[in-house]
């Protein structure tokens, strides 16, 4: 009787424990437990990357690397070895992503993910940040994602997304950091009505058109390089007191350089390349000159050239810092200070003469 007894405790042990790790399983919901089943196969791991081996459905996916969380929901699902230098995922993200109904962020990070961004996105309501970056999606950028309306960072940089940038992604009512580098979008920058804006850099695409007439003032890095934008900036970059990182150089901008622009607390200014021209005159009307600046190494980069600027305040004894990076080669003007350009900058020190109007008398 007795060895029965432990046999029979044993067993229920067993059951017990079983019970357990089923129970494990099914804490979360099973639409959550379906779509990361459904996500898990159109994904794989490139060569030398482990990242998904701890995904193994018969335990609690909430214990997977990159899921996690809230009682039996997910709430965020950041896909991919996140140390430098190790490989990434390929395959196509499911549509089943949308039916993470709490999920507040998605990432993947630098791999061969490709194929297009799932129109299901916009089912996820709660969603604050979504970051994929540096693999290979393609097509268009959903109008949808603008129903996002939690959205504070949106970075699809270093993709091959083409097409508009959609107004409604304009509209998001919380976006912070906008980061659409480096993909091949057409068309206008829309306006933007976030007055949380801090981030916009959509470089190295080729947007065309003249800016919106206005952006919010919160912004403070703003990047626009490589891109075939026109019209004057005056009365944009006017309002926009808090920039501390200006990068508008390879467009066909025009007009002058607005004046306000060299007080503002801007450590790095890019605005070579274009087609700015008239005096750029300082001292007497800036509070903080902008070679008080330049001195002082509160500004580390100024690039104005390739333009048609025409004269800069600048007296030629002032001994500029070794620091910093001052370009100003290669406009209708002598420059005032010889500086060393960028590697790649000008080497010759003006512009021809019959290039500039005001030198042709």
């Amino acid at each position: 009787m007795g060895r029965k007894r432990v046999v029979s405790s044993y067993a229920l042990f067993l059951v017990a424990l079983l019970q357990c790790r089923f129970l494990a399983v099914a804490i979360l919901d099973p639409l959550d437990f379906l779509a990361l089943q459904l996500i898990r196969k159109s994904l794989n791991d490139l060569p030398g990357s482990n990242f998904l081996a701890s995904w193994d459905f018969t335990s609690d996916p909430c214990n997977f690397t990159g899921v996690y969380c809230e009682s039996d929901k997910v709430v965020a699902l950041n896909l991919g070895d996140q140390r430098a230098g190790f490989p990434g995922l390929t395959g196509r993200i499911d549509p089943a992503i949308g039916k993470l109904s709490a999920l507040t962020e998605f990432s993947i990070v630098p791999g061969g993910v490709f194929g297009r961004l799932p129109r299901l996105f916009s089912q996820l309501k709660n969603l604050r940040i979504l970051a994929i970056t540096r693999n290979f999606i393609s097509g268009n950028i959903p109008a949808s994602l603008g129903r996002l309306r939690s959205l504070k960072t949106l970075d699809l940089s270093y993709n091959r997304l083409t097409g508009r940038i959609p107004r409604s992604i304009g509209t998001l009512p919380e976006l912070t950091n906008l980061i659409f580098c480096h993909n091949n979008l057409s068309g206008s920058v829309p306006p933007f009505l976030s007055q949380a804006l801090t981030r916009l850099d959509l470089k190295r695409n080729a947007l065309t058109g003249s800016l919106p007439d206005s952006f919010p003032p919160s912004l403070q890095l703003f990047s626009l390089s490589w891109n075939k934008l026109t019209g004057p900036v005056d009365g944009v970059l006017s309002q926009l007191d808090q920039l501390n990182f200006v990068d508008l150089s390879f467009n066909r901008f025009t007009g002058s350089i607005p004046v306000p622009l060299f007080s503002f607390p801007i450590i790095n200014l890019h605005l070579q390349r274009n087609s700015f021209d008239g005096l750029v005159q300082l001292s007497d009307q800036v509070p903080v000159s902008l070679v008080d600046r330049l001195l002082s190494a509160s500004l580390q980069t100024l690039y104005l050239q390739h333009n048609y600027l025409t004269g800069i305040e600048i007296n030629p004894t002032a001994e500029i810092p070794r620091s910093i990076s001052l370009c100003i080669q290669y406009n209708c003007m002598v420059p005032p200070v010889q500086t060393p350009c960028p590697l790649k900058g000008e080497t010759e020190k003006t512009r021809p003469t019959a290039l500039c109007n005001e030198w042709k008398g």
